[in-house]
């Protein structure tokens, strides 16, 4: 008997409390009150419980029945939920949303984009992957992520289309404890390459072959910013560093600026959104994009 209740009886059965009765509830799902009545002794004759007391003019809830009340709003608002979500798909909102994130973008524009994503579109999970260099173009080239963010990875594959985001300040830094430190003015090339740069290294093939801004013959190659951060701090190397990252340590003396020869004055890292030719983002993936731009 219980497999046969349906979401009809069920809402049937919250319309009655909700409205107070069951001609009101009858008037608000267009249905004559017999039919609300026989609906829900219906409903009660297969769950084997008395949902209503009919001894006064207007039915009331019997503890059963508030008992039961519950489970009944939470089925149908999961019902109502996947019906949402449904109704998403079939209007081309992404089921799930899939971003890869340059380590150098500012992770706070990514949280408020994500706090617009799960505000603007909560039907829409998101998927977020932090990696450098090939590590953030593979996963849009493998169809894994539907949206990439690069920077400093600065090749962009012919399968994706690209768009301006923003640029990001860059600046060279070591330790105060570091030799390199104590030098004044712009240091010559012939000096840095005596000295360890500390450089991100790709998990990919993408970049086989290609080194970006390094300068120094000795390098150590770090898969992690964030191990690249604490190697600085720590006088193993020097190296480039985004500034939002880093101004913290410059202005406690945590890292010192160096100028090197070649190396502008205040460089910048072009971002760039990239994603598939032919698989454009849908509404939550447009929409990310447009908040990682503010």
């Amino acid at each position: 008997m219980l497999d046969g209740v349906t979401l009809d009886q069920l809402r049937t059965f919250i319309a009655a409390v909700d409205e107070g009765s069951f001609s009101a509830a009858g008037r608000k799902l267009r249905r004559a009150q017999s039919v609300v009545s026989q609906t829900l002794a219906n409903l009660e004759t297969q769950l084997g419980v008395k949902l209503f007391d009919r001894s006064t003019r207007y039915p009331r809830l019997t503890e059963e029945g508030r008992s039961l009340l519950i489970d009944a709003r939470s089925i149908a608002g999961t019902i109502d939920g996947f019906k949402a979500r449904a109704r998403s798909m079939r209007e081309g909102l992404e089921p799930e949303l899939g971003v890869a994130i340059d380590v150098m973008y500012p992770m706070d524009a990514v949280t408020r984009a994500a706090a617009h994503s799960r505000k603007q579109y909560p039907h829409t999970a998101l998927r977020l992957y932090v990696e450098a260099l090939g590590g953030v173009i593979k996963p849009v080239l493998d169809r894994s992520c539907s949206i990439g963010v690069i920077g400093s990875l600065p090749l962009v594959p012919d399968d994706l289309h690209s768009e301006p985001l923003l640029d990001i300040p860059f600046v060279t830094v070591v330790s105060p404890s570091h030799p390199l430190a104590s030098i004044r003015g712009i240091i010559p090339k012939s000096i840095i390459q005596k000295h360890v740069q500390l450089v991100l290294t790709d998990r990919t093939a993408l970049s086989e072959g290609r080194d970006y801004a390094v300068l120094s013959p000795l390098t150590w190659r770090l898969a992690d910013l964030g191990a690249k951060h604490a190697f600085l701090r720590a006088g193993l190397g020097w190296g480039h560093m985004p500034l939002h990252m880093v101004g913290t340590d410059l202005d406690t003396n945590v890292l010192a600026r160096i100028r090197v020869e070649d190396v502008q004055k205040n460089p910048l890292m072009s971002m760039k959104v990239v994603f598939r030719k032919d698989s454009p983002p849908g509404p939550a993936g447009r929409a990310f994009i447009t908040q990682l731009r503010k």
